[in-house]
């Protein structure tokens, strides 16, 4: 019976907006727009989309030092996004945070951050703390450079035992950094998962439907207190790991076919072809879906020039834990 067509056009359109937003921002900081480097997400969008589609607005996400799709995907909002990368007061984290470490909790967005499975724990102690509050569930995204990761297994073995609303989202996408993953880890990524004792599958992440009808099936477990899932999503980024790597000719850890091969497995394009067939949209619909988000990206990169820069005097503001009403900042009494 497939995807309806509003899901399969919101699909689509985060999807695409995630791969144009990516390429906008190569340009920009080429151009030193956006200070440093960021780590393109181009080529694994269909995790994103499909796991975020998911999901509900109060449920939560953990993100990784490529995080800008799951933010997208979540709901995020690219205007704050492009000042953030721009290092803007307007942005997600007031310009102090930049491209890895965007966070919105009333989003459900807990942060993306640069420490290699960092988000595995933080979403089990926030699963804990949901599930004390109703049905809302927890996504951990990490890579597949993490599985080797104590934190990870930790994380893996803990939400087991405690059976905590957690769906633990591997993104495979073969190279931890220039590291193949053949090269560290002999058996396939998902069975680790399966000897904690919880459902773990190895999902097409070229093919969003195949991610969206995995995350809703392993969500929905979790929703019911059936505790957690892992999902590993094998995918490829088309991009090297990060922005400067392309003027860095002495590293070359993978061939011109093999990412040949994948791009021929686009699943921006796949997912295009397979609404024209279904017949849920015309191309004048998906065309004028790619034009409303040309206009969306203008409008965020000139929101974020227009924005004003931090305060100098403000610099160490932000840096530690505030203590909350009710809660004390040391100890409790």
């Amino acid at each position: 019976m497939g995807i309806p067509r509003e899901l399969s056009l919101e699909l689509y359109r985060k999807m695409r907006l995630i791969r144009r937003f990516e390429e906008r921002v190569v340009e920009l900081v080429n151009d030193n727009e956006i200070p440093g480097i960021t780590h393109e997400y181009i080529g694994q969008e269909a995790v994103a989309a499909g796991v975020c589609a998911a999901l509900r607005p109060d449920d939560v996400i953990t993100s990784t030092h490529r995080g800008h799709g799951h933010v997208i995907a979540k709901g995020g909002d690219i205007r704050y996004m492009m000042a953030e990368l721009m290092g803007r007061e307007t942005g997600y984290n007031r310009g102090r945070g930049g491209s890895m470490h965007i966070a919105d909790v009333q989003l459900g967005v807990y942060g993306a951050n640069g420490i290699v499975g960092a988000g595995c724990p933080m979403a089990c102690g926030a699963a804990y703390v949901l599930r004390r509050q109703g049905d809302r569930v927890a996504v951990a995204f990490f890579g597949d450079g993490a599985v080797n990761q104590g934190v990870v297994h930790e994380s893996l073995n803990l939400a087991a035992i405690m059976e905590l609303p957690v769906v633990f989202v591997c993104e495979n996408n073969l190279y931890a950094i220039t590291t193949p993953i053949r090269s560290v880890t002999r058996n396939e990524l998902w069975r680790r998962a399966e000897a904690y004792g919880m459902p773990a599958h190895a999902v097409d992440g070229m093919d969003v439907e195949a991610v969206y009808e995995a995350a809703t099936e392993a969500v929905a477990r979790a929703r019911a207190g059936e505790g957690p899932t892992f999902l590993e999503c094998r995918t490829y980024r088309y991009s090297g790991h990060y922005t400067a790597e392309r003027n860095l000719p002495h590293i070359r850890y993978r061939t011109e076919e093999e990412i040949e091969q994948w791009r021929q497995r686009d699943p921006i394009r796949t997912w295009r072809r397979r609404i024209l067939e279904r017949g849920l949209a015309t191309e004048a619909e998906l065309d004028g879906i790619d034009r409303e988000i040309e206009q969306a990206l203008e409008e965020a990169v000139a929101f974020a020039r227009q924005s004003p820069w931090p305060d100098p005097s403000t610099a160490l503001e932000y840096m530690y834990a505030e203590p909350m009403e009710g809660i004390p900042a040391r100890g409790w009494r």
